[in-house]
């Protein structure tokens, strides 16, 4: 069926003659074609989205679009909800077990300040003899004492003992503590210093 002939208006040019072999080829081209389906299928889209907001209950597709950019809105606020109680949840558990750090180590600095002050350990000897007390961590009581009582034996001075004094050695090589050398008279008493005399070892 070929295209119905159109009136030319006022000036435009005539339109070209049919060709004899395709009479509509000139009054509907390949490009006026594509336009028209285009026209009509987007049309055909418009009529199929109104369709569906009517059937939801919307009056037009503006309101259906509104609808479901605003439960957009509300499950990014909804999962946003969920991340933050998540993280509170987590800062909870980390102060917790912040806590609980903070009170094994009072409780190791318990253990090891009673062990050594049962030895005798005070005050700033006290400081220092638990920074020298050489445990693990994790160690038990029993630990704690046995190595606080080997520090006492190596630092006796910091548990109130003194270690004991050696005698210095005597002149001569002589042995410390022995006999005084000849001719020199023993440090005595006056009752010692009166033997002396009658044996001969104080002459005045």
């Amino acid at each position: 069926m070929t295209a119905p002939a159109q009136t030319p208006t006022a000036g435009d040019p005539a339109p070209p003659a049919p060709s004899s072999a395709d009479p509509g080829s000139t009054l509907i081209t390949q490009d006026t074609l594509s336009r028209l389906l285009a026209r009509e299928k987007s049309q055909g889209e418009r009529a199929a989205a109104k369709k569906i907001a009517t059937d939801l209950g919307f009056p037009d597709t503006a309101a259906l679009a509104a609808w479901v950019e605003a439960q957009r809105a509300a499950e990014q606020a909804a999962l946003t909800e969920v991340e933050r109680r998540e993280q509170a949840a987590q800062q909870r558990e980390r102060d917790a077990e912040q806590r609980e750090q903070q009170a094994f180590a009072r409780l190791r600095a318990a253990v090891r300040q009673t062990a050594l002050a049962r030895l005798g350990a005070r005050d700033a000897d006290l400081a220092d003899a638990v920074r020298l007390l050489d445990v693990p961590d994790d160690a038990d009581e029993d630990a704690v004492t046995e190595a606080a009582k080997a520090l006492a034996e190596r630092r006796p001075e910091l548990f109130g003992q003194t270690k004991p004094v050696a005698p210095p050695p005597a002149p001569a090589g002589s042995p410390a503590g022995g006999p005084p050398p000849r001719g020199h008279a023993p440090a005595t008493t006056s009752a010692g210093l009166e033997m002396a005399k009658r044996r001969g070892y104080v002459t005045s």
